[in-house]
């Protein structure tokens, strides 16, 4: 069989019509095998028809599902149980109901589209909002009455957890020969240095992250005497000349 016999006639249909009718499942006997033979042979035209089914098939995916009735199933069975007639289409009939069917999927299309444009737009729901988290309090300013061993005003010492500030009032304790050290008593129980107070004026110090852990209330504030520069060995070597505990505000 040459190739010649896989083509259509001059007065056959267009190849596109084939292709489409192809697709659809119309073509029955001869005409479906000549059309199947094209497939094989023709690159183009197979193109056509897969062209056509994928634009059939997402055409009736848009269509949405309905469930018929009862007595549709029934002359369905019906038509089943009922001897077939069979019915030959002319080709010129065939030519003339391509048109059609190209009519019918427009207008289903148009109705899709017109489905999709009127149907009413659901406005999302708004995400759960999460809880507000209620924000830390604020650590308590710790105070202290520092009180001398012997005669003089007390030292009073303010401490701010937030920013691990220590604040005095002047501490005339010490003479030129000495140091007033600040220390702090714990929870340890074990004393650490806070730093030297100030002879005149007050004293601002700054409480590093290692002591701050020291700091709470019922600690104790203890001054001492020591040379000049504070002790050199990181605890207490002369005598505590004062003494006091912290408590909130």
């Amino acid at each position: 069989m040459s190739d010649d016999t896989l083509l259509p006639a001059d007065d056959g249909p267009d190849p596109d019509v084939a292709a489409a009718e192809l697709a659809l499942g119309l073509l029955e006997g001869e005409e479906r095998a000549l059309a199947l033979r094209r497939v094989l042979a023709e690159p183009g035209f197979a193109h056509s028809v897969e062209v056509w089914r994928t634009y059939l098939s997402r055409l009736f995916d848009l269509w949405p599902e309905m469930t018929p009735s009862g007595g549709v199933l029934a002359r369905i069975e019906r038509s089943i149980d009922a001897p077939a007639v069979p019915v030959e289409m002319p080709a010129q009939r065939r030519s003339l109901l391509w048109p059609g069917i190209a009519a019918v999927a427009s207008l289903l299309a148009a109705s899709l589209l017109l489905v999709v444009l009127l149907r009413p737009i659901s406005v999302p729901t708004a995400p759960p909002q999460p809880k507000p988290t209620m924000a830390p309090a604020p650590a308590q300013i710790l105070v202290a009455a520092i009180d001398p061993a012997t005669t003089g005003a007390p030292v009073t010492a303010v401490y701010d957890p937030a920013s691990g500030g220590l604040r005095l009032t002047e501490a005339a304790l010490a003479d030129a020969n000495q140091s007033a050290e600040l220390w702090i008593i714990g929870a340890d129980a074990t004393p650490h240095s806070l730093g030297l107070l100030r002879t005149k004026g007050g004293t601002v110090l700054t409480v590093n992250a290692a002591n701050r852990a020291q700091i709470a209330a019922g600690a104790t504030l203890a001054i001492s005497l020591e040379a000049v520069g504070g002790s050199p060995t990181g605890q207490p070597q002369g005598p505590v000349v004062a003494k006091g505990t912290l408590s909130q505000v």
